[in-house]
């Protein structure tokens, strides 16, 4: 009748200071954790960490090409010319068992073996063998890596893409651009850190992708990456409204900072000192952000390069070109997600139309790279969430076919920043449905990305909730035999 009332009669005295005690406990954790924190957080002059690097790096920068929706190995990467024999046939459960199948395509009567349509080809002094869809690519086989062999444990996108880009299915940690901007700093004051862009392909609109890709997580906001939007303003309130002008706009900020300073004084609370970078970096942004989109001071030449979309914002091939103008004005990690490749059904017309929006472009970035000198300390990274059956989805014929999520192997490739050209790294079967040589998943290829930026994996921590943390979680390995 009264809960209140039995409440206290109920709480003793043992009981009280029982339950307090662990209150306690909980609350010294939470305060060793701050102390532990400002331990390993001594910041340099950029705003690293003042222990970075821990071995001489070979990238500045990294680029990041994420496809979203997972890109068909088989048709892209992983060549396979015996299937072309196997059309139609029944792959073998041994091969492919019943329980590696997903809901989406475990119901079906017949899992034929579905070789690609599309032709391989050899390109460059490597002869490295790639798809006729990637011919643009192809051109510079000889400064990419493809690792055939990349595997997860995750079957649907969200935890798959989560997995990559955070250490973890669960969201809740940091995404990778964010431990480089907390690990190594920033080289620019005028721009972020870390950028996210995006992009649809003229498919399908793909799957959702969600801020938490690019986001903290549990490190400081400050190192969240920002949005760059793909229509309207790029930045939000990025431009003064009518009637204010710059002067005014300055006296503003030094106002708002005054206040927040006086704050922090009375809270201690650090996100405040966040929001008060967060707006001296908006300040500097009006400035810097117009001129970075400013195509018109690229040459000719190089906006034909990436392609007749260039000059179209929320583009692949726009995305392309600000990345590499972002790279060359200090941004620290860069991050494209094209959206549109998970093609379950009529994967030969869809996928022909992801090869078209961005192979010119990729290509385009390369050579543009390369061609200022920045190739060498810029670290490419081209891949999605997982690959494709080598079952069709659906029914097949010798012109289509569809291909369900399969997380057992992949591909990616990554080009410059240390780098060993023109290789191809791992193996899998002959139905590309399992890895036999040289396996790589997500945390290996992490901290080997975080190796090429002069960072130990294992050293990069944040103290969390009585844990450390790390974007490659409890494992991962630098894996040497691809580095330059």
């Amino acid at each position: 009748m009264f809960p209140i009332h039995d409440y206290r009669t109920s709480m003793t005295r043992r009981r009280f200071f029982g339950r307090a005690g662990v209150g306690l406990a909980a609350l010294s954790t939470l305060l060793n954790d701050d102390v532990r924190a400002e331990a390993v957080t001594t910041r340099n002059s950029i705003g690293g960490l003042a222990d970075l690097p821990h071995v001489a790096p070979k990238a500045r920068r990294v680029i990041y090409l994420f496809q979203s929706g997972g890109p068909s190995q088989l048709d892209l990467l992983d060549e396979k010319p015996e299937l072309q024999k196997r059309f139609g046939e029944e792959v073998p459960k041994s091969v492919y068992p019943d329980d590696r199948k997903t809901t989406m395509s475990n119901a079906q009567s017949s899992f034929a073996t579905a070789p690609s349509l599309f032709q391989f080809r050899s390109f460059g002094d490597s002869r490295l063998r790639m798809s006729e869809l990637l011919s643009n690519i192809g051109q510079h086989a000889d400064d990419l890596c493809i690792v055939k062999s990349m595997h997860t444990t995750a079957i649907n996108h969200d935890p798959a893409i989560t997995m990559l880009l955070t250490g973890s299915q669960i969201p809740g940690r940091p995404s990778a651009g964010a431990w480089l901007s907390y690990g190594l700093g920033s080289e620019t004051s005028e721009l972020p850190a870390f950028v996210a862009m995006s992009s649809r392909g003229s498919g399908k609109a793909g799957q959702p992708l969600y801020d938490r890709l690019w986001g903290s997580g549990f490190l400081p906001s400050v190192y969240q990456g920002v949005k760059f939007r793909n229509q309207g303003a790029p930045v939000l309130d990025i431009y003064d409204p009518s009637g204010v002008d710059p002067a005014t706009r300055r006296t503003m900020l030094d106002y708002l900072s005054r206040l927040n300073e006086l704050k922090f004084q009375d809270s201690g609370d650090q996100e405040i000192q966040t929001r008060i970078a967060q707006y001296e970096l908006a300040g500097r942004m009006q400035a810097s952000v117009p001129e970075l989109l400013d195509l018109h001071q690229e040459s000719k030449h190089t906006l034909e390069a990436y392609g007749p979309d260039v000059s179209r914002q929320g583009t692949y091939a726009y995305n392309c070109l600000i990345a590499r103008r972002l790279a060359e004005r200090g941004v620290r990690f860069i991050q494209l997600f094209h959206q549109g490749w998970d093609q379950h059904g009529s994967l030969p017309k869809q996928i022909r139309r992801q090869a078209r929006d961005t192979d010119q472009p990729t290509a385009a970035l390369l050579g543009d790279l390369k061609a200022r000198g920045m190739l060498d300390d810029t670290l490419i990274v081209w891949g999605g969430e997982f690959g494709r059956t080598v079952y069709s989805q659906g029914t097949l014929t010798k012109q289509n076919y569809g291909r369900d999520h399969h997380g057992h192997c992949f591909s990616v490739w990554l080009a410059g920043g240390g780098i060993q050209g023109g290789l191809a790294f791992g193996k899998t079967d002959d139905y590309s449905v399992n890895v036999v040589e040289n396996g790589m998943e997500a945390h290996d290829l992490n901290a080997t990305i975080l190796h090429l930026l002069g960072i130990d994996h294992e050293r990069l921590i944040f103290p969390f909730q009585g844990r450390d943390f790390r974007l490659t979680d409890v494992s991962g390995r630098v894996v040497q035999d691809i580095l330059a």
